[in-house]
């Protein structure tokens, strides 16, 4: 089948959505207008940390094996003072997972996780993206939570990575890490937000699933035109 055929039928079932340029063979080729980011792939989000995601210590080899294959890399950390607003501890007779409202909308409330400076909060040792040219630190205004790579919670604060990429002429970009549901999906439909192209690597990320939060991530993903792929679609 004509390569042009495929992309317009794959379109019109909402299964792919795919520029010429990143479409060869079968494969997704990123080159050097993508950017891969790495989200919060850090001890707390691992196996022993504070704030551990079920099977997160699974993407670290499949970020690996991927990270050859992209010119731009952008990793991120979760970089919380003490005390921070979306932390339990912080609040009297709150515990973590329940909720309550900040300035900016509903906070659901962590054990204290990813502090500046800590262990917990350092990249996991067996991640290996030696070719990353930025990091990210979000989360480090006490008074409010961050989960985007682009934006922090009240959606007004921005971390400087659009114009960081847009000045870069990337236009395109592949989410990882953790976790799906908070995080990774954030930083997708906030990178749909700033208009680069969106992809989540779905198995290279992993979610908490925090009372059916990872159905509703991906659906609201799916809405926002971020486009879910598989490791084996980059090429």
């Amino acid at each position: 089948m004509h390569r042009r055929t495929v992309l317009q039928a794959g379109a019109a079932l909402g299964l792919v959505a795919l520029s010429p340029q990143l479409f060869a063979a079968g494969k997704l080729k990123p080159g050097g207008k993508a950017a891969l980011i790495v989200v919060d792939v850090q001890n707390c989000f691992l196996e022993g940390g504070t704030l551990a995601v079920k099977g997160g210590n699974e993407v670290i080899p499949v970020i690996n094996a991927l990270a050859p294959s992209f010119e731009n890399i952008v990793v991120t950390q979760d970089w919380h003072t003490a005390g921070h607003a979306s932390f339990a501890s912080t609040y009297s007779g709150k515990k973590p997972f329940e909720t309550t409202k900040l300035n900016y909308g509903t906070q659901v409330l962590w054990p204290d996780h990813c502090v500046q400076g800590t262990e917990d909060a350092a990249l996991g040792k067996e991640l290996k993206v030696p070719t990353a040219q930025l990091i990210i630190r979000k989360g480090f205004h006490k008074e409010m939570d961050s989960y985007s790579a682009f934006e922090e919670a009240d959606h007004k604060t921005a971390t400087g990575l659009a114009g960081y990429l847009k000045a870069r002429g990337i236009k395109t970009v592949f989410v990882t890490g953790l976790a799906t549901d908070f995080c990774v999906a954030w930083t997708a439909m906030d990178a749909r937000k700033a208009g680069f192209d969106a992809y989540v690597i779905e198995d290279a990320t992993r979610g908490i699933d925090l009372n059916g939060s990872l159905a509703a991530a991906w659906k609201q993903m799916a809405s926002k035109g971020v486009k879910r792929i598989q490791s084996s679609d980059i090429g």
